[in-house]
């Protein structure tokens, strides 16, 4: 079966020169546990952008039918230089109905249905993707199925890493964000604490309407004072950032110290002995990320990948987790997009300059065949 359509390439040369086009490829059949997906849907995700975009001069790059050509600046393109000269691919998750299947049980039981997958090219007409890694969405749209993999997971992921941490509350910085509001329903489905930072007095509403308790808005005069008086209530002093340049994660832990301290019956030159753990899961801002010598020396800050962290879970805990995604993929784990395009419209220089902002409740659904 010869199998040909579209797909976007990625190339980022020694010198700096960022390439984003659409071909035309042959894809090879499947085989073993493998199936072959016709895409219908891919979300653009934080994550998508470090290879699609990454830092790149986009105000300034050469826009043309299916395709664009920038600059990476430093140190951004030596800081990438292990992929200079490849040619990758982009999208990391997305929903279609599988055409084909290799020679494994498990394969073939999938020609047919639609589902959600993760095969790292979801911005094609075509992906080869593992029958393990695949979720039947039975009578769900792709377009309800195309982010059922990395917000979902990820923020279920948080939850199940508190828990096996012992922790009984969660911080996180971007609480409106899709991943946020999912986050705010597992909290308040499993009876986790949850502190959620916003910037808008619009966030903080959507989020009260969805049941969050402890809600402060980084935009306040008084938004210090509000963060100490939530992390005191939840005991809230494990969270999660994906934002990280910038002062957030300090003013966290400035704030998780000022209410350790305030538990504290004896002074100690040292600070408190809580442990105050924040976890970097993004690169929202792509500055240096500031801490200040303000919180004694209990506190540990660290990167968090959701591969990695299933890889540690387990598979009975990930199966489990992606069943209750499933279950309950058009409520707790909704997601919302902006707008959709084509392969050749997510290339034009107003979808690509908008979407790279990543501003929360704005995001991007590709739709390879529009």
């Amino acid at each position: 079966m010869t199998t040909t359509g579209k797909q976007l390439f990625t190339t980022l040369e020694a010198d700096g020169t960022l390439t984003v086009a659409i071909e035309d490829v042959t894809f090879p059949d499947p085989v073993g546990n493998q199936v072959l997906v016709k895409m219908e849907a891919a979300p653009i995700n934080p994550s998508d952008l470090a290879i699609l975009t990454g830092a790149a001069d986009l105000d300034n790059a050469e826009y043309s039918p299916g395709k664009f050509v920038a600059k990476m600046p430093e140190p951004f393109n030596t800081g990438s230089k292990a992929r200079h000269g490849m040619k990758l691919p982009a999208g990391n998750e997305g929903a279609g109905t599988v055409v084909a299947a290799g020679d494994s049980d498990m394969a073939k039981a999938l020609v047919g249905q639609r589902v959600a997958c993760v095969p790292g090219n979801a911005y094609s007409q075509y992906c080869l993707a593992d029958a393990a890694m695949c979720l039947p969405l039975g009578d769900h749209s792709a377009k309800d199925g195309a982010s059922a993999f990395v917000n979902p997971m990820t923020a279920l992921g948080f939850a199940e890493n508190a828990k096996m941490d012992k922790q009984d509350a969660i911080l996180h910085t971007v609480g409106a964000s899709n991943l946020g509001q999912m986050l705010t329903r597992i909290c308040k489905e499993d009876g986790l604490g949850l502190v959620n930072i916003v910037r808008k007095d619009s966030q903080a509403e959507l989020l009260k309407n969805l049941g969050s308790t402890h809600v402060v808005n980084s935009s306040d005069d008084n938004f210090m004072a509000q963060l100490v008086s939530a992390i005191d209530d939840t005991e809230a002093f494990y969270g999660f950032d994906p934002i990280s340049g910038g002062n957030l994660v300090d003013t966290v832990f400035k704030a998780m110290e000022q209410v350790a301290v305030s538990k504290m019956t004896e002074y100690s030159r040292y600070g408190s002995n809580q442990k105050k753990q924040m976890f970097i899961y993004g690169r929202l801002d792509l500055g240096q990320t500031v801490l200040s010598p303000s919180y004694g020396f209990g506190w540990v800050l660290s990167g968090w990948l959701l591969t990695p962290f299933l890889q540690q879970a387990g598979m009975e805990t990930v199966g489990r987790m992606r069943q209750r995604v499933l279950n309950n993929l058009t409520t707790t784990f909704a997601s919302h997009y902006k707008t959709s395009v084509s392969l050749e419209e997510m290339l034009t220089k107003e979808a690509v300059t908008d979407y790279r902002l990543m501003k929360t409740g704005e995001k991007y659904l590709v739709e390879p065949w529009k």
